[in-house]
This record gives structure tokens, sequence and C-alpha cells, in this order.
């Protein structure tokens, strides 16, 4: 890490540390439009790999070349997981995101065919069709109750025959902890990064995407 990272570190502990505090959605949805035009060089302090991760997990499970799945990434953030898209191939690639700030940043990266407004669990999904649902979020401790409350939805889904696990894949290294308080369960204590989960569904649709295609959402969790 050089001087001029060690210097930035703390303010990019304290902006993402505050992200995983606020619990109103109107207050998320501002906090993430003024944050957007730092928000990449943040997380890449942090070592966050959920996109990464997170395509890793896609690109294993996809049947077909890549160029040919439509893909619809929720909660698209600045573009990241569209980067990492690219880099293996997928080309039809849809954002939604309920930040226009966000939105805006993801726009100048040019890799999605198209961009909207939309609020996850407020509003419906450009998107009804089946196919495959990776989804990702953090082990630390002040995330749990996310997490608990992500699985029981997750486990209602399976048990009603609407989506069907593939994969739950634990991930130690998902990020460095924002403060001392993360450092306890789900945090390897050697290195200071915070654990993770991925979760891959198939959801169990009548229609497929265009042409056949599977259609993919893949929300992550910054």
């Amino acid at each position: 890490m050089t001087r001029e990272e060690a210097g930035r570190l703390p303010q990019e502990l304290a902006r993402v540390g505050a992200s995983h505090g606020i619990t109103d959605l109107a207050c998320k949805l501002r906090f993430y439009d003024d944050w957007a035009p730092e928000y990449d060089k943040d997380v890449a302090a942090l070592k966050y790999r959920a996109p990464c991760l997170a395509v890793d997990c896609l690109s294993r499970a996809l049947p077909g070349p890549p160029q040919d799945a439509l893909i619809l990434d929720v909660a698209c953030g600045t573009g990241l997981v569209a980067v990492e898209l690219q880099a293996r191939g997928f080309l039809q690639v849809q954002g939604v995101d309920g930040s226009p700030e966000m939105l805006k940043q993801a726009q100048a990266r040019g890799l999605y065919h198209h961009l909207s407004l939309c609020t996850l669990g407020q509003e419906p999904l450009p998107s009804s069709k089946g196919g495959l649902i990776c989804l990702t979020t953090r082990s630390n401790p002040s995330n749990l109750p996310y997490k608990e409350a992500l699985e029981a939805v997750l486990d209602s889904l399976e048990q009603a025959g609407a989506w069907e696990r593939l994969v739950a894949q634990p991930v130690e290294h998902w990020e460095l902890a924002t403060s001392e308080q993360e450092t306890g369960l789900g945090t390897c204590a050697n290195d200071g990064f915070i654990s993770g989960i991925i979760y891959l569904y198939r959801k169990q649709g009548r229609t497929q995407g265009k042409g056949g295609r599977p259609s993919v959402v893949a929300p992550v969790d910054h």
C-alpha cells in the first residue's frame, strides 16, 4: 500500500462503515447518491471482492457461450459487476439501481445495453423470466441480522418451489473490516478481512430470456 493509499484508508473505512449502518431506505439512497463519485476508490481500497466472486460463480454455472446469456444486474451501483462480466465475455447486460447518481457512474462505463432507475424490493424488476439468480452478502457481525432475514426469505422461496438452491459458498476474504468491532465472528483474525457468502439459485420460471437464452439476476451487497 502506498503512503497516499494509507492516508485515504480511514476516510474510506468511515464511508463504507457508515453505509453498513443505514437502515432507512430513503436515507440509504441519498447516501449512495452522495457517495457515487468516490465509491469505486473506496471499495477498491477495502479490497472488495463481491463483484468478481459473483461473476465467477455465474460463469461456472451458466450453460452455453457467455455472449448468449442475457444478464440483469440488480442494484448495479457504479457498474463493477459489468466490468467483471465483460472481462468474461458476457456482452448482453442490463442494469437497475435505486440511486440516480450511481446510475450515472454506471452509464459512463458504456457497458450496459440499458439502465433503469428501480429500487429493489419497492418496484417490480424489468424481468419476470426464469433463469439463474446470484446474490451476495457479508457475514460480519453487524450484517448478521440482514443475512439471517435474507436466508429466511430464500428458504421460503425454495420451500414454495419457486427457487432451487444450487450454491451457498462461504468466502473468507470478502473485504477489509471497517472497524475493530467487525474483527470478531465472521472475520479472519490474521489479516483483518470479514467473510461473506455467495448464493446461486435457479428461478423456476415458465419462460426464458429472449431467444430462449437464460436471464440472470446478479445483485451484490454494497
